[in-house]
């Protein structure tokens, strides 16, 4: 395969079900932010900036809660903190002995949550050369996708029940977990998976604030060592 076909592959992958799914995400954005009586403009500038809805509905709700520019860039920062530890993870993925040392440093900013597992779930099967071209092709399609759908929730704003608008932003960590279960011969994948289904809800009763962070926290944590153990096991048994 060469670089201009994986480049095409990744490109037609990402116009099916994951930009579909980003542009419904991205229409709720569009509607948050004309509800919340940002402009156009704003809104399209932090997706092209920022792209990652969780920092983005951050910024919109401190900002309209009054918040300071120095809380809603603490907020924002440690929104996208998650960003770095996906990098970590996906870049060794994507670079091979051919890659040029600039495009990494390019590819890292259309990393978003949808791109990731998919690069994660794609790219092994790839050969490694092609595998960076793949990503660039989906990413380059979500991009613009995310700017189409702030654009076309912001102009439909009120054509449709706000919280069926604002319910659309939900669709993206829905089609990311779907995702991943739908390969559940990864045992950690699965503890993650149940864990978090049963301590989300016990959590918000008792920390409402903190519960995602601890969740993901305690959940993931148990789950790698749950989950990697089970393998070694199954391993030294083979």
């Amino acid at each position: 395969m060469t670089q201009t076909k994986a480049f095409a592959r990744g490109f037609r992958d990402g116009l099916s079900v994951p930009g579909f799914v980003l542009i419904s995400s991205f229409l709720g954005f569009g509607a948050l932010i004309r509800e919340s009586e940002f402009t156009l403009f704003q809104g399209l500038l932090s997706t092209a900036t920022g792209w990652a809805l969780p920092a983005q509905i951050a910024m919109v709700e401190l900002y309209t809660a009054g918040a300071s520019f120095l809380v809603i860039a603490l907020a924002v920062a440690l929104t996208n903190v998650r960003l770095l530890p996906m990098t970590v993870v996906l870049m060794p993925i994507l670079r091979s002995a051919s890659t040029p040392r600039w495009l990494p440093y390019v590819a890292v900013h259309w990393l978003a949550i949808t791109g990731w597992a998919q690069a994660l779930r794609v790219c092994p099967e790839l050969p490694r050369p092609v595998r960076i071209a793949y990503f660039m092709g989906f990413s380059m399609v979500l991009w613009p996708g995310a700017m189409l759908g702030t654009l076309l929730g912001y102009f439909l704003a009120g054509s449709v029940p706000l919280a069926v608008s604002l319910g659309l932003v939900f669709l993206n960590p829905i089609y990311f977990m779907l995702v991943f279960a739908s390969d559940l011969r990864i045992k950690a994948r699965v503890w993650a998976l149940g864990l978090g289904a049963v301590l989300g809800p016990l959590l918000h009763l008792y920390l409402p604030d903190m519960s995602l962070l601890v969740t993901g926290l305690v959940a993931g944590s148990l789950a790698f060592v749950i989950g990697g153990g089970l393998s070694r096991k199954k391993q030294g048994a083979s």
